[in-house]
């Protein structure tokens, strides 16, 4: 009986052994990647630290250029009209010039109406779309909306006015499409 014991008690050390070597074979397997990069990086690894200012740096780039962009296409859409509504400033003059030589012939009358008549209609049509004229006599000369062809000795007005407007001038928003051709008052 005892022979019979024995053999048992063997193959129960047996058992024992083999799971202890697979308990060792556990802890000697290899660990994986991201065992590895926690237990060798650490929070305060300046590596770590450049590689996150790194990526914080490009994704603050990434906004700016986003925000960039936002805004130079709300520009473009808010001045796309700029070049077709230059085009249109010399009929406004021509309309302009019309009306100021018309005279008082009796015979242009009725002309000179509807010549009146279609500017109004034609400046309320640019207005809608952020045109407004630039540029009357009387005011402040201001170089940023007015140029300047000549000076006149004035004893009528103060120095630095516009006393003369020779080509009416325009803004579109907030931009100057083209600035006001004045005559500028002095003193004598």
């Amino acid at each position: 009986m005892k022979n019979e014991e024995q053999p048992a008690e063997e193959q129960n050390q047996q058992e024992s052994c083999q799971q202890a070597g697979q308990e060792n074979g556990a802890e000697e397997r290899e660990p994986t990647l991201e065992e590895r990069c926690k237990a060798e990086i650490c929070p305060a690894c300046a590596v770590k630290k450049e590689a996150d200012d790194i990526r914080l740096r490009a994704l603050a780039e990434m906004e700016n250029f986003k925000k960039r962009l936002q805004r130079e296409k709300e520009e473009q859409f808010k001045y796309a009209e700029e070049d077709v509504l230059a085009d249109l400033l010399p009929v406004l003059d021509n309309l302009e010039l019309a009306i100021r030589y018309a005279g008082d012939d009796p015979a242009c009358k009725n002309l000179l109406t509807g010549v009146v008549m279609t500017q109004k209609i034609f400046l309320d049509i640019l207005a809608k779309h952020g045109l407004t004229p630039v540029g009357t006599p009387g005011e402040k000369f201001d170089p940023e909306l007015h140029e300047a062809v000549a000076e006149d000795v004035r004893d009528d007005m103060e120095p630095g006015l516009v006393s003369t407007l020779q080509q009416r001038g325009y803004r579109l928003k907030e931009r100057l499409l083209r600035p006001a051709k004045v005559t500028v008052s002095k003193s004598a």
